[in-house]
């Protein structure tokens, strides 16, 4: 991955034959932080919806597609990379000051995001000017 601050994340998966499959997430193991708020987004019915278009200061989050798939794309102000995703078990790690976008939502798209913080509209930078004014103060 060429964007600084992120990463893949790749749960354990237990199999159990025809009963399914479990997996799951730990703060300060499988997620490498605290987790302070988990939200999810579902029912996206526009195809061309465009969810994200900010950065945060401090807050970490991972985000794991857990029905149907989606593309991420992730700026650190520098590089940018874009990821389609559609395992359950595999997540995006967005550190801070990572502008980030999602788009290309199947129908059953859900996406489970685990924060490090509470929700602090002063953290977000929602103006992409401001982000890399914010980036290259570093």
């Amino acid at each position: 991955m060429n964007v600084k601050n992120c990463h893949i994340i790749t749960l354990p998966v237990f199999p159990d034959g025809d009963d399914g499959k479990l997996t799951f997430a730990e703060g300060l193991r499988t997620i490498p932080f605290e987790i302070k708020r988990v939200y999810y987004i579902y029912d996206l019915e526009k195809p061309d919806a465009i969810r994200g278009k900010h950065a945060h200061k401090k807050l970490e989050q991972a985000i794991f597609c857990v029905n149907g798939s989606y593309t991420i794309g992730l700026d650190d102000g520098h590089n940018k990379e874009e990821l389609f995703i559609d395992k359950p078990n595999k997540g995006v790690y967005l550190g801070t000051g990572l502008w980030h976008t999602m788009t290309n939502f199947s129908k059953d798209c859900v996406l489970l995001v685990m924060a490090s913080d509470y929700y602090y509209e002063s953290d977000y930078i929602r103006d992409y000017d401001q982000f890399l004014k914010f980036i290259n103060s570093k």
